[in-house]
C-alpha cells in the first residue's frame, strides 16, 4: 500500500523530470520540491531515542512530564 507521502513523492519525481527534459525554469523548484518531501519522509522514518520510548512507555514518570510554564 502508498502512503500519501509516497504518493506525493512519487508525482513530484515524475513532475521534476518531465520539467528538466523541457528545460522549463520551474524544474528547480519541482526538484527543490523533492527534496524537501524526501526530508519529511526520512524525518518520519526516524526511530525513538530510548529516552522518548522510555516516556511512551512510562508517561507518569518525573523525568517524562512536560510542564507549560
Amino acid at each position: 500500500m502508498i502512503t500519501a507521502l509516497q504518493e506525493r513523492i512519487t508525482n513530484a519525481l515524475t513532475e521534476a523530470r518531465q520539467l528538466s527534459q523541457e528545460h522549463n525554469p520551474k524544474a528547480a523548484a519541482a526538484w527543490d520540491e523533492v527534496e524537501e518531501l524526501f526530508a519529511e519522509s526520512s524525518h518520519q522514518q526516524q526511530e525513538n531515542t530510548n529516552f522518548q520510548q522510555y516516556c511512551q512507555e512510562h508517561p507518569e514518570a518525573d523525568e517524562c512530564r512536560i510542564y507549560d510554564v
